[in-house]
C-alpha cells in the first residue's frame, strides 16, 4: 500500500486553515455512510480538535457526491442482532452529543444529500451551509425504520409541524426549503460553497475563543429551562463572562474604537 492510498482510506481527513479544522467524511463510494468506523473516527477527530487551542472553528463535510447518506444499512444489516444495533445507535448519540457539546461552532458543509443520520448530523451542527442543489431526508419510514434518533436533531432545529411531516413523508426537501425551515443557515451556488464556508467561518475565528465556547454552553442549556430558570441561569453566565479577561479587553477596545487582543481567559 503506498502512501496515498493510505490516505485516501482514512474515514476521516483534516485539513487545518486560519483557525479552522476542516474535517471531511471519506467513505464516497458509499456516499459518506456513517459506518462504525466512520463515527468513531469523527469522535475522534473532534475530541483531537477540542484539545487543540489553535483550533476555532470546525467544518464537517463530506468527500465525493454527497454529504451523508446516513447509516450503514449494509453493515447494519450484517450482524441483525439487537446488542449490534444498540452499540450502533448509542455510539451516534455519543457522536451527535460530542457536536453540540463540543466548546467550538462547528459548521456542517453539505452538497449533494443529507439523509437519516446525515440529515441528523447536519441538525446537529451549530451552523450549516449548503450547496443550491443539495437536498434532505429523514426516509426511514420508507424502509419500515422510522428516523427516531434523527429525530431528537431535527425536532431541535425545525418546528414541530416541518418535522413531522419530514419524519412522516420521507421525502426529499430541496436546499432553499432546508432553509426556510431553518435546518440550514445559508444557501450559496455549488461552486461557492468553499468560499461561503470559509467566510462564514473566518467571521467566528475573529471573536474571542472564550467567549464562543461561554456562549455555545450557554445556549443549548438554556433551550432546554423554563423561561424563568432560563433568565437566572444566563445572568449568571454573564455575570462570569463580564469578568473574564477577553470581556474587558473587548469592551475596552470598543470604548477605544481599537481592535481587541484575545487571550482567551
Amino acid at each position: 500500500m503506498n502512501e496515498q492510498s493510505a490516505v485516501i482510506e482514512q474515514p476521516v481527513l483534516r485539513r487545518d486553515a486560519d483557525g479552522v479544522a476542516w474535517l471531511t467524511l471519506n467513505r464516497p463510494a458509499a456516499r459518506n455512510a456513517l459506518s462504525l468506523g466512520l463515527m468513531q473516527a469523527l469522535l475522534d477527530a473532534l475530541d483531537a480538535v477540542a484539545a487543540d487551542p489553535g483550533t476555532k472553528v470546525v467544518v464537517i463535510g463530506g468527500a465525493g457526491a454527497a454529504f451523508c447518506a446516513g447509516h450503514d444499512l449494509r453493515e447494519m444489516r450484517a450482524t441483525p442482532e439487537r446488542a449490534a444495533y444498540q452499540a450502533t445507535f448509542a455510539l451516534c448519540s455519543q457522536l451527535m452529543t460530542r457536536i453540540v457539546r463540543l466548546a467550538k461552532p462547528v459548521i456542517a458543509r453539505v452538497h449533494g444529500v443529507a439523509t437519516a443520520a446525515g440529515c441528523q448530523l447536519v441538525a446537529s451542527c451549530d451552523l450549516a451551509v449548503a450547496a443550491a442543489t443539495s437536498r434532505f431526508a429523514t426516509p426511514g419510514v420508507n424502509i419500515g425504520l422510522f428516523c427516531s434518533t434523527p429525530m431528537v436533531a431535527l425536532s431541535r432545529a425545525v418546528g414541530r409541524k416541518a418535522a413531522m411531516e419530514m419524519l412522516l413523508t420521507g421525502e426529499l426537501i430541496d436546499a432553499p426549503r432546508a432553509h426556510a425551515l431553518g435546518l440550514v443557515n445559508r444557501v450559496v451556488p455549488d461552486g461557492e460553497l468553499d468560499t461561503a464556508v470559509a467566510a462564514l467561518a473566518g467571521q467566528i475565528v475573529a471573536k474571542s475563543p472564550l467567549t464562543l465556547a461561554i456562549g455555545k454552553e450557554a445556549f443549548y442549556r438554556q433551550a432546554e429551562m423554563g423561561l424563568d430558570e432560563a433568565y437566572a441561569y444566563a445572568s449568571e453566565v454573564m455575570t462570569r463572562n463580564m469578568l473574564a479577561r477577553d470581556a474587558a479587553e473587548g469592551i475596552d477596545a470598543f470604548l477605544g474604537k481599537r481592535t481587541p487582543v484575545w487571550t482567551g481567559t
